[in-house]
């Protein structure tokens, strides 16, 4: 195993003297030890992956030194356009040192979400011209990895990417953590929110601890989940969905379980859902201020006011709450209002060490849906 610090300090060394990314598991160890040894003008948490490279570029142009953009590999999506259209060679051909954790690889167990993109992994690095190679999972290994990728980098002018397997890194524990104390944490508003809305409208849940604990608290009510969409990847997209579902059935209800990083990274399904006016369509926003599933690294959700973002896109009703009784009330309220409505419910950070997954399948999850909506 590769400890962190050895390999922050080989980067380092090596000349790359800022950070910026979207957390990941695999990641987390090195994300966490980066929080907590970088100050606030050498590490930014980026809102996704395709922003977190042009913050790299950005860094080269006024600095001249290159940057470290770490990611999940399921982020390659959001950063494939910069990629190729910023950063190349053949374009502007800035130099940035690519860490991707490799969820789903091949001949390891992982999510269904995961399994496409591990395979492709390495081939859509190559497809798209930047140079790729799997982080050596000793030390000794891993710094002359960092060496040699940052000699290359530097050299073609382009960015280089280092893939990192599963247990790559030793563990580290967060230190420079965001403590609060509201009254819920997110599964007790999931469920406040799952027992107000009841069986009737459709519920697209986004990706991550939010989706699972969807699941296991119809399982425990023994409440039917045909009307429940689990959004397993696209992290950022549930809205959209729960749009695209809305504006095809206007007649039905349709809630989106929303958190606060998946709506940062795509802030921009606001603004659509404003335009549209779709009347019913209602948006929960359960705001921890992490990024939850992948380690608890923090993102902006604390520092913005997301009803008046939501007002100002064209929401007709935008609240927010802290408290149970808050939380009931604005739930009440956005059942009975005409949309486009948000409630924003403020939250702990953390889930259950023992939350189960989905039985279903998300093939199984779409059919079952489609049946409900007779599609």
């Amino acid at each position: 195993m590769v400890p962190v610090q050895r390999f922050f300090d080989a980067v380092r060394a090596a000349g790359l003297d800022f950070f910026t990314g979207v957390p990941d598991s695999l990641l987390k160890d090195f994300c966490a030890y980066v929080t907590d040894h970088t100050g606030a003008d050498q590490h930014v948490i980026a809102a996704n992956e395709g922003g977190a490279v042009a913050l790299a570029a950005g860094h080269y142009l006024a600095t001249g030194h290159p940057a470290l953009v770490y990611m999940q590999n399921s982020g390659q999506g959001n950063a494939v356009n910069p990629l190729t259209s910023l950063a190349d060679r053949e374009v502007f051909g800035i130099p940035m040192l690519l860490l991707v954790g490799w969820r789903g690889e091949p001949g390891r167990p992982d999510e269904p979400q995961h399994v496409k993109q591990g395979r492709v992994t390495s081939a859509l690095f190559e497809a798209i011209g930047v140079e790729a190679s799997v982080l050596p999972e000793d030390a000794s290994g891993a710094l002359e990895a960092v060496r040699c990728a940052v000699g290359r980098m530097t050299e073609n002018s382009s960015p280089v990417a280092l893939i990192v397997r599963s247990g790559t890194f030793e563990r580290y524990r967060l230190r420079r953590e965001v403590v609060t104390s509201y009254e819920l944490g997110r599964e007790a508003a999931i469920k406040l929110a799952l027992d107000l809305i009841g069986d009737g409208p459709v519920v697209v849940a986004t990706t991550g601890m939010t989706a699972r604990e969807m699941f296991e608290h119809r399982e425990v009510t023994s409440a039917p989940h045909h009307a429940d969409f689990r959004t397993v990847g696209c992290m950022g997209h549930a809205s959209q969905i729960a749009l695209g579902i809305a504006l095809a059935q206007p007649g039905r209800p349709v809630y989106c379980l929303d958190g606060d990083g998946a709506v940062i990274m795509h802030m921009g399904g606001l603004a659509i859902i404003g335009s549209q006016q779709p009347a019913n369509f209602k948006h929960v926003v359960f705001n921890n201020g992490a990024h939850d599933s992948v380690g608890g690294q923090p993102t902006a959700g604390f520092d913005l006011d997301l009803p008046q973002i939501a007002l100002a896109c064209g929401y007709r009703l935008a609240l927010k709450a802290e408290t149970a009784d808050t939380t009931r009330a604005g739930l009440a309220a956005l059942r009975d209002a005409k949309g486009p409505a948000l409630l924003e419910i403020r939250v702990n950070k953390g889930a259950r060490a023992d939350l189960g997954r989905p039985k279903a399948s998300p093939a199984e999850n779409k059919h079952e849906l489609m049946r409900f909506l007779g599609a």
